[in-house]
């Protein structure tokens, strides 16, 4: 072998003291240990979480509703006094003959009595029973038997499964029996969310796996990434697990942690793997090579893993148990992602030492050529297109930031609104009833709205039931003491709304329960004076309740989030000018997400190719997820490169030579860890539910729109506008930031290094910190000469 060819190891000095030198020892020496305890305790988690799906709930009932709101305190009362109130069950019986045939009606009110026989089942009303004609169809060929699942929602749904839709759903004598209603609809969405996360995970692991294959060219280096991702989805399934003993914890939360147990622990894994390999191709030793290796790429990780998880974090200040629920698993999954990337990466490389090149799958492109490929650590490309970004800065910067504005421009004409049945796909069970009752039949027993009443005489609640009845929008009022339609009287007094001192009012809508007209007759409803204490609840209710907390939250949401961007930033910088712009363009690479749910979601555009029904509106606590999600993961993409220029910056004292150096040397990485999440997020969005879908798409617009469009070019740019101003800091704060800053490179240099050429081509200087890794320069002869020699 020539000594021309031969990588001539840098300077070796003394890694600092501190916890990543400590992992990287721990790895070396005590790697297989390591490795065996990460099976031991995989092991554990695998029989831990495997039952976590079972005991997940849809969010349906509750999941997004604000528990000290009037809603919730009038759904309570009538859950404990009044349990048969509120159904959540129908059975859509059809006759072709006609509902009202008495042989028909004998064996309707058969089937009436069979589910009040059943466990569970509360609060059984007919249409043969009652002849009440809102539980006739127009037609006169269906009839509705309406009930209530008794018990939480986990409950309620085992009632249904084991004695509902066996005994009843199909054909019962001269009926043809259809189940519906609330819980039915939260079952199959539950069932349709399982199914279609599997499916995800096997879109999302053959393709993330050649991508992998591709960035790295060999099938071991490739492998590990994705075995730290499983690593961290075992493991926060079983912490979900343990968190089902305690709190409520949505059903969405499985495709949260699949998507950021393999998108986030990926990313990791292919920063940590490319800069140890890196290290190795520059002449370094395993151990010195690990040692770098967490201390700079290991100092990213652990910094983007607390930005990610300070944002998922925030939505722990909103009530919603759907949001809360979905903050315990993106933090679990963070926290375990950034654990595997850190402990067990490492021991898995000091295992593999120099083999992490095995099974080496361009050897077939090389035999094929008499060129060698250019090293993919060049990325001469990302330089070209850096140095042409800031040589048009004001014109980039003005051209992208018209184009984010315009992309996100139709979010101005957001409609908040709450899942229902047009969730599911058209073809299922649950959706085609709920659309039966809502075409055919006058009103809907499952979407009234609720008043609870306490201390209330007589002669007050119906006066108050009449005023109720004469309301825009309302069919008829049912209560205690009589039917109430248009001000006046049509029916006797209605046992069983009585409770002591409570009772309970039943306003039957005319009209849509989630949608504008419907919010309007709910504000009307609360409006209405009466000299008793009165609560509203019910569908609509709840939802107009949910978003007033929302916004209540949404600014203390918000505010920790850009104060912990600004705190971690300036830790990792130095700089007050760099907190800010991350915080301004991560907001502007939310954009087009944000415009496209409502283009695409709201309105409808696409929804046939994408495959699912528009409703006019978006569920409320959606976006406040997709924000906090993708605001994180865009400071994820963000920490890498700006820990990257600083490291330059810092090295070479020349700002626009550090910029392009930190765009070539983190775009291929940038790039492919989108990819990657990217893809994750599609296979998601394959979902046959509606928000799922949502959720999946349009977090992976974000993640490409950041990678692509954030990174390469309005950073660049900006960077470029304000120059070596990037960097400045008030003396107290420099103060602060050389005493507990965070630098990738370790601490700072002894001395500063002659500023070098704005052409990242030109020969750098020598690295002065101890801990600072070979320049880019001799990492590309070394990488270039590794490639020849391997060739």
């Amino acid at each position: 072998m020539s000594p021309a060819t031969t990588p001539t190891p840098p300077p070796e000095t003394a890694p600092p003291r501190g916890l990543f030198t400590a992992l990287a020892r721990l790895a070396v020496r005590r790697s297989r240990l390591l490795l065996v305890l990460t099976v031991v305790l995989l092991a554990g988690a695998v029989v831990l979480g495997s039952g976590v799906a079972d005991r997940l709930r849809s969010g349906g009932s509750g999941g997004v509703v604000d528990p000290s709101s009037e809603s919730s305190y009038a759904a309570d009362v009538l859950e404990r006094e009044f349990p048969g109130a509120r159904p959540n069950l129908v059975l859509l019986a059809r006759a072709d003959g006609g509902v009202d045939d008495a042989d028909v009606a004998r064996q309707g009110r058969e089937l009436a009595a069979r589910l009040a026989d059943e466990r569970g089942v509360t609060g059984v009303t007919s249409y043969w029973d009652t002849g009440a004609g809102a539980l006739r169809s127009d037609d006169g060929r269906e009839a509705l038997v309406v009930a209530r699942l008794t018990g939480d929602e986990l409950e309620a749904d085992r009632t249904l499964e084991d004695r509902i839709v066996g005994h009843f759903d199909g054909r019962q004598g001269d009926l043809t029996v259809r189940v519906g209603g609330s819980v039915a609809v939260q079952n199959e969405q539950q069932t349709f969310i399982r199914e279609d996360l599997v499916r995800a995970e096997v879109i999302a692991l053959p393709i993330t796996l050649l991508i992998l294959m591709v960035v790295f060219g060999s099938a071991v280096a490739a492998l590990l990434p994705v075995g730290i991702g499983v690593i961290a989805i075992l493991g926060t399934n079983a912490v979900l697990r343990v968190l089902t003993s305690f709190t409520d914890v949505s059903v969405f939360a499985t495709n949260l942690t699949t998507a950021l147990g393999l998108g986030l622990a990926i990313d990791y894994a292919l920063l940590i793997v490319r800069r140890y390999r890196e290290e190795l191709a520059a002449g370094r030793d395993l151990p010195a090579a690990l040692a770098v290796t967490l201390n700079t790429a290991g100092r990213t990780v652990l910094f983007s893993a607390a930005t990610v998880a300070v944002s998922l974090a925030a939505m722990m200040v909103f009530p919603l148990y759907f949001l809360r629920s979905l903050a315990y698993a993106g933090i679990s999954v963070v926290v375990l992602a950034a654990v595997a990337a850190l402990v067990v990466l490492p021991a898995l490389l000091a295992v593999l030492g120099r083999r992490i090149d095995a099974w080496d799958v361009r050897k077939l492109v090389r035999r094929g050529s008499r060129r060698a490929p250019e090293p993919a650590a060049s990325g001469a490309g990302w330089a070209r297109l850096a140095r042409g970004v800031m040589r048009r800065a004001p014109l980039v910067a003005t051209g992208t930031l018209a184009v984010l504005l315009l992309l996100g421009a139709p979010f101005l004409n957001v409609d908040f609104g709450t899942a229902d049945y047009r969730q599911l796909p058209s073809s299922a069970d649950s959706r085609v009833v709920q659309e039966n009752i809502r075409d055919h039949f006058q009103g809907s027993p499952t979407g009234a709205i609720e008043v609870v009443t306490r201390d209330a005489p007589a002669g007050g609640l119906g006066a108050y039931a009449e005023r109720l009845s004469r309301l825009d929008g309302v069919i008829r009022v049912d209560g205690p003491t009589g039917t109430y339609q248009d001000g006046r009287a049509t029916g006797p007094a209605q046992p069983g709304r009585t409770a002591g001192e409570t009772a309970y009012l039943t306003v039957v809508p005319g009209v849509e329960a989630v949608s504008d007209e419907g919010k309007d007759l709910v504000r009307d409803v609360r409006a209405v004076d009466a000299d008793f204490p009165h609560h509203t609840s019910g569908t609509t209710a709840a939802l107009i309740d949910s978003q007033a907390a929302i916004g209540r939250g949404l600014p203390w949401a918000i505010g920790i989030i850009v104060l912990a961007t600004l705190v971690l930033v300036f830790l990792l910088t130095g700089s007050v000018l760099v907190p800010l712009q991350a915080v301004l363009l991560n907001a502007l690479s939310l954009t087009a997400m944000l415009g496209a749910v409502v283009w695409v979601f709201q309105d409808g555009h696409l929804s046939g190719v994408l495959g699912f029904t528009p409703t006019g509106s978006i569920e409320t606590a959606l976006p406040v997820l997709m924000f906090c999600l993708a605001f994180g993961l865009s400071m994820d993409y963000g920490v890498f490169l700006l820990s990257r220029i600083k490291e330059e910056q810092e090295r070479t004292l020349d700002h626009k030579a550090a910029v392009v150096e930190g765009i070539r040397s983190t775009g291929g990485v940038i790039t492919a860890a989108a990819l990657v999440l990217s893809v994750v997020m599609v296979a998601i969005g394959t979902s046959r539910i509606t928000n799922t879908k949502m959720l999946g798409l349009g977090v992976a617009l974000a993640i490409l729109m950041d990678a692509m469009v954030i990174r390469t070019l309005l950073v660049p740019a900006v960077l470029s506008l304000t120059g070596r101003a990037t960097w400045w800091a008030p003396g107290p704060l420099r103060r602060l930031h050389d005493r507990f800053g965070i630098r990738e490179g370790g601490p700072a240099p002894t001395a500063p290094a002659p500023a070098a050429s704005d052409t990242p081509d030109a020969a750098a200087p020598p690295a002065v910190a101890d801990t600072a890794p070979p320049v880019p320069q001799e990492r590309e002869r070394a990488g270039a000469a590794a490639g020849k020699q391997s060739g």
